[in-house]
């Protein structure tokens, strides 16, 4: 089990603007994820395995998508009495200005719950990690920080690169134009409390009030450059989502190789569950390789998709390659492949979005837009445009 003085802080801040609509009025961390879940339960539901029980969740853009989510807490056992789940929403006039400058609002809140480690994680990656071996680590080595890297497959972006010798990180560098390697950070730090605030103090005395900026701007690169930190090596999946590319593709890897099982009884991704009945596939209604979220009714034909909940694809109509988050409504006759339909969106008949060929960027139509008939919207399509 993790240590009673261990405090987590989810950092669910991202604007996550690369997403397009898709975060126009969510923040990123609440985008729907397997057609169940949200992308936070990730985190949260590890901190809940790994028997952490004082997280944070410190929120910046669209704070109230992820406020309902989260529920109090309660789906991860962290409506407590003591300690449990703390939202900290942005105060009142207070400016958006990165990770680092959120985490030094809140150091006089930190100072007084004197946790023995700080963990840091990102609140928009798919991955499966035990917690309690990122805090060993770290206090085995005896540490200011403690860096979880993982190896760039191709397709992760690149947040941060490391340079590792013998266990400690010689070089972080945020973001590079020229990448030296292809070992990344993923965003799960865990300090030492002391280090952490006297970094980020040193960090706003240099730059001044308003340049703190990301954590990965100024304080982990000073960090690191006196030699204050160690790696712990993630050997998993690990997939940020930063684009719409992105999310269609762990959505994708999901049916073509999940990394994991998110119902496994020793380590469950636990979510907000809402009330739904059952999937439902009456009649001529065809589906192959497919996920399908509680309240789906397919009548027509769905291929190699994820359907959110209350999802309805009419008959006569098809779904290829694509992600559909809830309450979507594809009309008869209408085509959707290789796209992702935001909510309460409707594709009404004969229409046709997204393209058919292996490598076609991905289409995206924004929440509660209408796709009308005839309409055709093209690979790499963005609807409205």
């Amino acid at each position: 089990m993790a240590l009673t003085r261990t405090l987590l802080v989810v950092l669910a801040g991202d604007a996550g603007s690369r997403l397009e609509s898709l975060t126009a009025r969510r923040a990123k961390p609440a985008l729907p994820y397997g057609g169940t879940h949200r992308l936070i339960d990730f985190t949260l539901s590890h901190a809940a395995n790994s028997g952490i029980s004082d997280v944070w969740v410190v929120e910046q853009h669209h704070p109230l998508s992820v406020t309902e989510h989260l529920a109090g807490g309660r789906p991860w056992d962290l409506d407590r009495t003591r300690g449990g789940l703390l939202v900290l929403g942005p105060e009142p006039g207070e400016p958006v200005a990165g990770t680092a400058d959120a985490l030094w609002r809140r150091a006089g809140a930190i100072r007084a719950h004197e946790p023995e480690v700080v963990l840091l994680a990102p609140a928009s990656a798919v991955y499966r990690m035990d917690f309690t071996d990122v805090v060993a680590r770290h206090l085995s080595a005896g540490a200011a920080l403690t860096m979880v890297t993982t190896r760039r497959d191709g397709d992760l972006p690149l947040r941060g690169v490391v340079q590792v010798q013998e266990g400690r990180v010689t070089d972080y560098a945020s973001r590079p134009e020229h990448p030296r390697g292809d070992l990344v950070a993923t965003g799960v730090v865990a300090f030492d409390p002391a280090a952490l605030l006297a970094g980020l103090e040193d960090v706003r005395s240099a730059r001044g009030a308003d340049g703190l900026g990301d954590l990965g701007d100024h304080l982990l690169p000073a960090m690191v450059g006196r030699g204050a930190a160690v790696e712990q090596r993630h050997q998993g999946y690990w997939a940020e989502v930063g684009t719409v590319e992105e999310y269609w593709k762990v959505h994708m890897d999901l049916l073509d190789r999940p990394p994991f099982d998110l119902d496994d009884p020793a380590w469950p991704v636990t979510t907000r569950v809402r009330r739904h009945g059952a999937a439902r596939v009456p009649g001529a209604g065809h589906v192959e390789d497919a996920l399908l979220g509680p309240g789906a009714l397919v009548e027509g034909t769905v291929r190699r998709s994820v359907l959110g909940a209350g999802v309805r694809v009419a008959a006569g109509a098809e779904v290829v390659d694509s992600v559909l988050l809830d309450d979507v409504r594809v009309g008869p006759g209408a085509v959707v492949r290789r796209s992702v339909v935001d909510e309460g969106a409707r594709v009404r008949g004969r229409a046709e979005v997204g393209g058919a060929a292996e490598g076609d960027r991905v289409a995206l139509v924004a929440a509660h837009a209408v796709v009308h008939p005839r309409k055709r919207v093209p690979a790499g399509g963005r609807y409205p445009e």
